[in-house]
């Protein structure tokens, strides 16, 4: 270990920190990123307009804060380019040494861009916080195997399990819940501050960041210690620029003000991009959805409601199943660049079936509207029934405003619903929707890892991601066993039984499948490297010229 004590090495380091930040800072000559040219052969410019919520990992379980800690921060499994497989990225080795044992070993001789030196001890610390801290808005709930962790030397951690046979845990440590972070920088039990870990530079993966203007700009440079599965990076810095509108991002990558767009163009952006000959529209395979959580506190007739009603509350979002219109959503506003979902887990993935196919509309993927009336009538709902329903402005790229707008004609029109449709940007949403401020409202899910469990696990357990008071459990017996089956077959059964039950439920209801498309420059190479079916967006792939 370092010879400097912890809490002074901890002082050190942030003014260390303060200083680094500072010279980047200056470097930058007051780049506010709403303009300029291009980087040289040795610097790229990716423009977006996904937010950040914190890079802490134990506080944020969204796209735009995970892009930031894919560059940043090691982990002990992670996806090769070209594959959604998980391989040791800072480990030497990783296995199961008991049905219950997962022991990784890491590989010598690991620091932080800081100088610390990076021991299973911070690998402890990073598992044993994120489960101390479990914030509503984190992804604690993806280590609901996780009993405890073990550091019994410098490089080897043990994870004891619940359940034996975990599936899907080696994918969990290449997840949101899987950064390694800084014993020395990050706070045991409470979030620590963006800044406070820019100004530790807390960071160990291919990447480190030199300036932080959340949401606005982000600078990094290539960090020569990192000794991960992913090797160096093909350009060693990348500045990171943050649009609030997604016209001006257009606009300035077709001026090659920007190098690389990547979440979120509009649909119609990226169709008339496609016949423009100064860029390159690259498509990389599918794995986001979208959908309607559904609050079972606050939605009508929901169980803190003045008027409660479980087989009311249930009717409303049976009824609500029944008049979505997928195919008008996927061409009228994405012009197919989503497709219509009839099901909880995308198509592609092993054990993906469409029990919302079977169980409402036409039967043919249609809406019907008497399916709808008939439901509620059984239920004795009066109509039209009056549904709050919430979206972000900001953070599902910028059509989500034409595609909510054309889910509350479809309910209306039905004469069987009155939608008050409001919108929130998304650092206020995030917290708002955990809270129970939202009877209903939107979200998409951009997968951590490529296993139908991830479509399940995080929505679907007692103690979820949503946080929306839905517990069956049944369905919870049933995510724990399939995760710890170990028959590939009777896996896939338990997973595509699975869908047939919480499509009985419906707390979610989802309803578009997207694929993933950057734009870029001609002269930028590696994008179609990296847009793969992991599904991480990884900088260190990016070069030009």
């Amino acid at each position: 270990m370092n010879s400097v004590s912890r809490s002074g090495r901890r002082a050190l380091v942030a003014t260390a920190g303060i200083t680094a930040t500072a010279l980047a800072l200056s470097a930058c000559g007051g780049d506010d990123g709403d303009g300029g040219g291009s980087g040289g052969g040795d610097s790229l410019i990716v423009g977006t307009t996904d937010k950040i919520t914190t890079i802490d990992p134990a506080g944020s379980y969204d796209n735009g804060s995970f892009a930031v800690m894919n560059q940043v921060y090691p982990f002990l499994m992670n996806t090769p380019l070209g594959s959604p497989d998980v391989e040791p990225d800072i480990a030497e080795s990783a296995e199961f040494t008991a049905p219950t044992e997962y022991t990784v070993t890491l590989k010598d001789g690991l620091t932080f861009a800081n100088g610390n030196e990076l021991t299973a001890s911070d690998v402890k610390f990073s598992f044993d916080r994120m489960v101390a801290i479990n914030d509503e808005n984190g992804p604690a709930s993806l280590l609901y195997n996780l009993d405890s962790v073990e550091a019994p030397d410098d490089t080897t951690v043990v994870f004891n399990l619940k359940s034996p046979d975990d599936q899907v845990f080696p994918q969990i440590l290449s997840s949101p819940a899987g950064p390694i972070v800084d014993e020395d920088v990050f706070a045991a039990d409470a979030l620590t501050p963006d800044q406070e870990i820019v100004e530790g530079n807390a960071f160990a993966g291919p990447y480190a960041i030199t300036n932080y203007d959340q949401n606005n700009l982000v600078s990094y440079e290539a960090f020569e210690g990192y000794q991960g599965l992913l090797g160096a990076p093909e350009t060693e810095t990348v500045n990171v620029r943050y649009y609030a509108d997604s016209s001006n991002l257009k606009l300035d990558v077709q001026e090659g003000n920007v190098d690389v767009a990547f979440r979120s163009l509009a649909a119609t952006d990226v169709e008339d991009l496609r016949g423009d000959d100064s860029v390159t529209v690259v498509d990389g395979p599918g794995g986001e959805i979208r959908y309607i959580t559904f609050n079972f506190n606050t939605q009508p007739y929901g169980a803190t409601t003045p008027d409660a009603d479980p087989a009311k509350a249930l009717a409303v979002r049976q009824a609500a199943a029944h008049l979505i219109d997928r195919e008008e959503l996927a061409d009228q506003v994405y012009k197919g660049t989503y497709t219509p979902l009839y099901s909880f887990v995308p198509e592609g993935l092993t054990g993906a079936v469409e029990p919302l196919l079977e169980k409402y509309g036409d039967g043919s993927g249609g809406p019907d509207v008497e399916a709808a009336r008939q439901v509620l009538e059984a239920a004795g709902v009066q109509t039209p029934v009056e549904l709050d329903l919430q979206y972000s402005n900001d953070h599902y790229g910028p059509s989500s405003g034409d595609e909510y707008a054309l889910i509350k004609d479809q309910l209306e029109s039905s004469g069987l619903f009155t939608v008050n449709l409001q919108t929130t940007e998304w650092v206020q949403y995030s917290k708002d929707r955990t809270t129970d401020v939202y009877p209903a409202y939107q979200l998409g899910w951009f997968p951590d890892y490529s296993d139908a469990d991830n479509y399940l696990t995080p929505f679907f357990l007692t103690e979820n991601f949503l946080s929306n008071h839905y517990s069956d459990q049944q369905v919870n017996d049933l995510i724990l066993e399939q995760a710890t089956t170990t028959d590939p077959a009777e896996r896939q059964a338990l997973i595509e039984r699975i869908q047939g039950e919480v499509a009985d439920d419906l707390s979610t209801l989802p309803y578009l499948q997207g694929a993933q498309v950057a734009v870029t420059g001609t002269d930028v190479q590696g994008a179609e490297d990296t847009l793969d079916s992991s599904f991480k967006f990884r900088y260190g792939a990016l070069s030009k010229g």
